[in-house]
């Protein structure tokens, strides 16, 4: 039997009817929120800076391409808009996310700049944004955690599927924070490297 790593939270019928309308049950509404979210992660934030939410995707390396990669980007980002209407998000509500994909698209056209906003306009993170707020309001689905590390999430859950020993919140917490805690690791052998380098050089003169 399928273990969630929480326990399902309370909601009020009104929620329960929206869901039941939408044809989903919790663990569907779930299961397709981290399938947007692994995509929204490979597409803006695939490359992280560690304990944050910041960092580069395939979207960058597509806008290398002059016209052709951002033309492609923006037909990609479509997916995420299809997974968002699959979950019962109303186009209005969508329509923010759909402006952020063209100025994203127009904006990858001017040479340098285009590159350098990938950075900072991330259409499928806002969408992600966007149907994480609905599942919230709409259905009474709080989690987010799912959302936060969907690839790490989907390795744990299947773990804690076999063994009571991933369900423990510290050890699942740890896991969860692995890429963070490697590239934290990382991050601080690199400056203890470049200090040692910069007291070496300027101990020769």
């Amino acid at each position: 039997m399928r273990k969630p790593l929480k326990d399902a939270p309370l909601i009020t019928p009104e929620q329960e009817a929206l869901l039941a309308k939408s044809g989903m049950d919790r663990q569907t509404v779930l299961a397709n929120e981290r399938k947007l979210a692994k995509f929204a992660v490979t597409m803006d934030s695939l490359i992280r800076i560690p304990f944050t939410k910041q960092g580069v995707g395939a979207d960058v390396a597509l806008s290398a391409v002059p016209f052709a990669g951002d033309i492609a980007s923006a037909v990609i980002t479509c997916y995420a808009f299809v997974l968002a209407k699959r979950m019962g998000v109303p186009m209005s509500k969508l329509t923010p996310a759909m402006r952020m994909a063209v100025v994203d698209m127009v904006v990858g056209f001017v040479p340098i700049v285009g590159d350098l906003t990938d950075v900072f306009i991330r259409p499928s993170q806002r969408t992600l944004g966007i149907v994480r707020e609905h599942a919230r309001t709409a259905y009474g689905l709080d989690s987010s955690i799912h959302v936060q590390r969907p690839f790490m999430h989907s390795a744990l859950e299947k773990k804690q599927q076999n063994s009571s020993f991933w369900r423990n919140p510290i050890v699942a917490w740890v896991y969860l924070h692995v890429p963070d805690i490697l590239g934290g690791l990382v991050i601080i052998a690199g400056l203890v490297l470049v200090l040692v380098l910069v007291r070496f050089v300027f101990g020769l003169f």
